[in-house]
């Protein structure tokens, strides 16, 4: 059995040495990615059947990659793939899911030609005015977290059991898993907010011919099957991941301070730290002309029996109990600050 299994690869080696180099193929299967097809606008051609789509875009998006970070260097060295943005910008497109903007090296191309424009060296109807281009709504980061080759050769395991499976083990070999696993970061570009997150993964399995032959008999490497590229399994990741940012678009439901206001004081607060009023946290209550002190959950009790929502009292002056307040003061003709002062809680202590 052993000598007729080697005979066999012996000759599918032999063959595949003398074969002549056939002609490019336009098309080819074998090198295509999850990226594939084709988009043009809203149309999409060709399109991985399992890639998500949207009936409209959420607004327009930019891709932002930083070529500065040590994964970036290290993908780019290792294995010599370049920029991920082009797998992404296909499948956003194809997606429709988001409108594309450039934001990348081509915008040097599109400042030359408004420069053109200004100098007067282009045609007259050529249209490179001030304020065509689009803004981008959204920023997408990606980062690649694990990219991994020849993670799970099964060769050291079968090539053990020595005697007739030794040729078995060099076989294994040449089986390995690649694996990859990337991150997506969507990013509101007006208010700065991190609306969306996502995580994708991938492997595949390499069969090399040219790792079953070496060692083998006395025969050496007599070329073979190549490995698949890791740049499919990390383009199967970003696809995995986009999907997932697909369904977190679509299920999305904008975080909330509640009354409290994005951005104007977290409720996690340090004791002395300045509040949205300027009060200090350590200072829960606040006096009132005579001495007395009315502290901001009464108030905010107060406010509402007298039909001014502020909602469930917490003690904190967020940004509905400051708009009650306003509302208060003018109706009481007081100042108008919107602040637990002391006019405000002697009108409010009536």
């Amino acid at each position: 059995m052993s000598k007729l299994l080697t005979m066999s690869l012996v000759a599918a080696a032999v063959a595949l040495v003398g074969c002549e180099a056939s002609a490019p193929k336009m098309g080819s299967e074998s090198a295509k990615t999850t990226a594939t097809g084709s988009a043009g606008g809203a149309s999409a051609q060709n399109v991985n059947s399992k890639l998500g789509r949207c009936d409209r875009p959420a607004g327009t998006i930019a891709l932002v990659e930083d070529t500065s970070l040590d994964w970036y260097r290290a993908y780019l060295d290792k294995y010599r793939l370049g920029s991920t943005t082009p797998v992404l910008r296909l499948l956003i497109q194809q997606s429709n899911c988001f409108i594309v903007v450039e934001r990348g090296r081509a915008m040097a191309n599109m400042q030359q030609e408004r420069a053109l424009q200004q100098s007067g060296e282009l045609r007259n109807n050529s249209n490179f005015g001030k304020g065509q281009m689009v803004s981008a709504d959204y920023s997408l980061t990606p980062e690649v977290l694990i990219s991994a080759r020849g993670t799970s050769g099964l060769g050291a395991g079968l090539a053990g059991m020595g005697g007739r499976l030794g040729l078995l083990g060099a076989v294994a070999g040449g089986i390995q898993t690649n694996e990859a696993a990337v991150m997506l970061t969507l990013v509101d570009n007006r208010s700065g907010v991190q609306v969306a997150a996502a995580e994708g993964s991938s492997s595949n399995t390499d069969f090399s011919l040219g790792a079953v032959l070496v060692g083998s008999s006395g025969v050496g490497g007599a070329g073979g099957y190549t490995n698949t590229p890791q740049g499919k399994v990390v383009s199967a990741a970003f696809t995995d991941a986009y999907n997932n940012i697909i369904n977190a678009v679509k299920n999305y439901s904008p975080q909330s301070m509640g009354d409290r206001g994005m951005g104007t004081g977290g409720r996690l607060a340090v004791e002395g730290a300045s509040q949205p009023n300027g009060a200090s946290v350590a200072s829960s209550k606040a006096a009132g002309p005579t001495g007395a002190t009315m502290s901001v959950r009464d108030a905010q009790a107060k406010l509402n029996q007298l039909g001014y929502s502020v909602g469930t009292p917490d003690g904190q002056l967020g940004k509905r109990t400051v708009d009650q307040l306003r509302a208060f003061q003018r109706d009481r003709r007081l100042t108008i600050n919107g602040q637990l002062d002391g006019p405000t809680m002697s009108e409010l202590a009536k």
